[in-house]
């Protein structure tokens, strides 16, 4: 535990509960950016194919993370909207096709797909709120459902939906899976193959621990060259770095959705955060923050005036939990929940507590002991 205290300082001065929105690094992380900018103020790229050996090991790190086949099927990219704008761009639609994605979704995997209505794609919206939201999901899957794109973990209630049946019922109907990963991946162990995953992505800034501003990829091997592409450069060459050749060709890799120069710096963070995880070992970061989710849903549920509005089954669960308490409008009980140090966000009609494996437990205890406080 004290590796972990050194890891992350920021409490001993803030209640950190945000990881759903954008997360700390880890020290290990700050140091590697630290020393990555000291190498650039003193011999700048002199030592450039040592940072390719990085850049490498990051890949193979969230390869890993997401059990891919390998490395070369994962991309590294901006942000989540970049890839999901990639698939939906990618793909070749026609009128009447159409696209189900849930009606909770964070508009980055809402508004790609409604971008494409006017090539005449309908999206269609599932509600999440029934008893069995995977069979309303697939239920949905008609004839003429190309695609179903959905967040592994809603943003907003927290909803963790099975991925596997999910997969598994899509490639029965014949439908690319896509998945929007971002609440999920380094909060709980993620699985491409085993969820049948066409696509998936995430953003390396929330639960992964990492920079904003870079991204993985997954895109299936079969799935690669059915995806047009928009951007090209230098970098997505097969032969990249043979800049004399004349001729070219997109890498056969997931390398070719990555058009120009990576995002080096990202990358150094992003493999050291990663490199914390796998010290730990995904089960036991899934283990020890459903221990915390488990103890803040135990102690919410028990005070007056609290309604939660998370699921109740730890099955349902990752690392957001969301809730309301009466006689607070929800802005002024953020405000109030700021100023006690408590770091956390308005989400979902309510306000959305996020803590990550590491949290210690003084942290939430206190959290809770501000709220009965504030208990009407």
């Amino acid at each position: 535990m004290s590796t972990l205290n050194d890891e992350f300082p920021q409490f001993d001065t803030l209640r950190y509960l945000n990881h759903a929105a954008v997360a700390p690094w880890p020290r290990r992380a700050a140091q590697a950016v630290s020393a990555f900018a000291e190498q650039n103020m003193t011999i700048g790229a002199r030592d450039y194919p040592q940072w390719l050996k990085v850049e490498q090991r990051l890949r193979e790190r969230l390869a890993r993370l997401l059990n891919a086949p390998g490395s070369a099927d994962v991309a590294l990219l901006k942000n989540t909207s970049e890839a999901l704008s990639f698939v939906a761009f990618g793909l070749d639609w026609k009128p009447g096709d159409r696209i189900v994605i849930s009606d909770e979704e964070f508009p980055s995997n809402r508004v790609v797909w409604e971008a494409l209505r006017p090539q005449g794609v309908e999206v269609v919206q599932v509600s999440l709120g029934g008893s069995d939201p995977e069979a309303d999901l697939l239920a949905a899957c008609s004839p003429g459902v190309r695609l179903m794109s959905i967040s592994a973990v809603q943003y907003a209630s927290g909803l963790r939906l099975d991925l596997q049946r999910l997969g598994e019922g899509c490639e029965q109907r014949g439908v690319l899976f896509c998945v929007d990963a971002i609440q999920q991946i380094g909060a709980l162990p993620f699985d491409v193959q085993q969820n049948r995953c066409a696509f998936a992505m995430a953003d390396g800034h929330k639960w992964m621990l990492g920079p904003e501003g870079l991204a993985v990829f997954y895109c299936r091997k079969d799935l690669r060259e059915r995806l047009k592409l928009h951007e090209y450069g230098w970098h997505m060459l097969e032969h990249a770095g043979d800049y004399e050749r004349l001729t070219w060709e997109p890498a056969r890799t997931a390398r070719r959705f990555e058009c120009g120069s990576p995002n080096m710096l990202g990358a150094v963070a992003l493999e050291a955060s990663l490199s914390l995880l796998e010290d730990v070992g995904m089960p036991e970061v899934a283990r020890a923050l459903g221990e915390r989710i488990d103890h803040l849903d135990h102690e919410l549920r028990a005070m007056p005036g609290v309604e939660l509005l998370s699921p109740t089954e730890a099955s349902r669960r990752a690392g957001i939990l969301t809730f309301r308490l009466d006689g607070w409008e929800n802005q002024e009980l953020f405000e109030r929940l700021k100023a006690e140090q408590i770091v956390c966000a308005l989400r979902g009609g309510g306000i959305r507590f996020s803590p990550h494996f590491y949290t210690r437990a003084e942290v939430l205890d206190e959290t809770l002991a501000v709220i009965r406080k504030l208990v009407p």
